[in-house]
């Protein structure tokens, strides 16, 4: 068995758009978490490197860790008695691009690799679900790529979408937070019929538009009618860099995740004014964000390293 291992896993955009809870893409960013068993019975040992290091628990409540422990008690095997966790963060967490996401698969990737690979992948996707209580960014980041998923009684069917190369996703993480459970807690209970039928035709415009490269198609398609009117009024700023992003070029700008990070779709001619003109709105507002041209990560989950 090897005592040591490092796990690479993207971050995650979730929902673009109209497809709320069931569609989300990696990105290539990536959280890397090494689990290690000492030789000495030394007990658990959490060390964290990066943006927002200090928000995170180094005790037995960490995500990550706990995640490790639930697929031995899945195994219903003893874990570990002794743990070394080194997490190192390669972007700053609670701002919509799957960061809780990262840890959770991590944690099941690495603690199934210590044991052995015991589990197949898809079991590890259905532990991931259920950790994280949504498919969006847990599926996306176990297997790379867009990936649309759905449940049919006690499965999960999963269904990768045809992202173009030409189309690029431009993220803007600005320097604050909204905690996801704030993000859940401004929407309706129940949505109208009209609004049901305006993300379903608006969904099947941006699968289309995403394989075939069609911008005047993505226009329609990142509009929504169930998330975005509520969370974009936690978001400083929203309306100004919205604006900001479609005059330089953009297909369409969406609210990643549960926010605050904003997607904006754009072309390889456009990345330059896209990405300029969205950190001048949010700056213009007295607000420093972050903006990055990234690709969709095509891995998922990787194993960088390990040892016996």
């Amino acid at each position: 068995m090897p005592n040591s291992v490092t796990v690479s896993v993207p971050a995650t955009t979730a929902n673009i758009g109209p497809g709320f809870d069931c569609l989300g893409a990696a990105l290539t960013l990536h959280n890397n978490f090494t689990f290690s068993i000492p030789e000495a019975n030394s007990g658990l040992e959490i060390t964290i490197e990066g943006e927002d290091a200090e928000k995170i628990a180094t005790d037995a409540t960490n995500l990550a860790y706990q995640s490790f422990l639930k697929l031995y008690q899945y195994l219903d095997r003893e874990p570990p008695s002794s743990l070394k966790c080194e997490i190192e963060l390669g972007y700053a967490l609670a701002r919509g691009l799957g960061s809780s996401a990262t840890a959770i698969v991590g944690g099941l990737v690495g603690a199934n690799y210590l044991a052995g690979n015991p589990l197949e992948r898809s079991q590890i996707i259905d532990l991931a679900i259920e950790i994280e209580g949504h498919p969006d960014n847990v599926v996306p980041a176990i297997l790379g790529n867009c990936q649309l998923s759905a449940s049919q009684g006690n499965e999960w069917k999963i269904c990768q979408v045809p992202w173009h190369k030409d189309i690029i996703p431009v993220v803007a993480i600005p320097d604050f937070i909204i905690s996801t459970q704030e993000a859940r807690s401004v929407l309706p209970d129940r949505v109208e019929r009209a609004d049901a039928i305006f993300n379903i035709s608006r969904t099947g415009f941006l699968l289309q538009g995403l394989q075939n490269n069609r911008g005047d198609w993505l226009a329609i398609a990142l509009e929504d009618r169930l998330h975005q009117p509520y969370r974009q009024n936690l978001i400083a700023g929203y309306r100004e860099v919205k604006k900001a992003a479609l005059d330089a070029g953009a297909y369409g700008l969406v609210v990643s995740g549960a926010g605050p990070s904003l997607l904006a779709l754009t072309n390889l001619t456009k990345i330059e004014a896209v990405t300029s003109a969205i950190a001048k709105a949010w700056s213009d507002r007295g607000i420093h964000a972050k903006v990055k041209p990234l690709s969709v990560d095509t891995l998922g989950v990787k194993i960088l390293k390990f040892k016996s």
